[in-house]
């Protein structure tokens, strides 16, 4: 089960998928090739994905989430309560429904796709932070709750990805490409493959089954890079 996997990261996590040899059903609000259409803050959609589903699920790719770029106290109620709905509801509502025929088949693995925002600070967008950080802590929690129990979890977070959420958020006037590639050490952004290839790698029990409660940075090196501009620079 890949969620948001109508375009962008999710749309490429299931191409991946389907390539590794996993039937994948996708769930988002466009309709995707064989998959549910819905919204997975909804415990409704979420109950007819579980009819879906059955009684055997390997893997969950919390994937779907919305982004926005505001200043914290210009902040609405409305906007957090979406956000938080998407980013955070979604994944414990379809976590904890998936997560149980995991547990009762004792394997799986979930891999949630959280952000270098949940490792960091970044300016303007304390909401999408806040769920983020949220997200890898769920991740660590079930961790430790599941893993003797045959039920892996863990979540990549990516940096910048070149996706239709950049595009939107670049058309908003926000940043461009250098104030991205200029802070990256590998000097790009990543590509949805990039992300794809990783979870595939924590969904898999053959080359990760002893990897469990990881928060994966997949950022080119932004999350390890405390250089100055200048000097960030100077290395390329």
């Amino acid at each position: 089960m890949v969620t948001g996997a109508a375009q962008g990261i999710g749309l490429r996590v299931a191409e991946v998928l389907r390539g590794d040899g996993y039937e994948v059903i996708g769930f988002d609000l466009t309709e995707t090739d064989g998959g549910v259409v819905g919204d997975v803050s909804s415990p409704y959609d979420v109950a007819r994905v579980l009819e879906r589903v059955g009684d055997r699920v390997d893997v969950l790719v919390n994937n779907a989430g919305i982004a926005g770029i505001v200043p914290f106290e210009d902040t609405s109620l409305e906007l957090w309560e979406r956000m938080v709905a998407v980013n955070l509801t979604g994944p414990f509502l379809l976590t904890q429904a998936l997560g149980r025929v995991m547990l009762a088949r004792g394997q799986g693995a979930v891999v949630n796709i959280a952000s270098v925002a949940g490792l960091r600070g970044v300016a303007d967008r304390a909401v999408y932070n806040t769920t983020k950080h949220g997200l890898i802590g769920m991740t660590r929690t079930l961790a430790v709750e599941w893993g003797g129990r045959g039920v892996r979890v863990n979540a990549v977070c990516p940096g910048w990805v070149k996706t239709e959420m950049d595009v939107e958020s670049q058309a908003g006037g926000h940043y461009d490409d250098t104030d991205i590639t200029d802070h990256v050490p590998m000097g790009r952004f990543a590509v949805p493959d990039d992300i794809a290839q990783a979870v595939a790698f924590l969904a898999d029990p053959g080359r990760s089954g002893f990897v469990n409660g990881v928060a994966l940075p997949v950022d080119g090196g932004w999350t390890a890079d405390g250089s100055w501009q200048s000097l960030r620079l100077s290395k390329r």
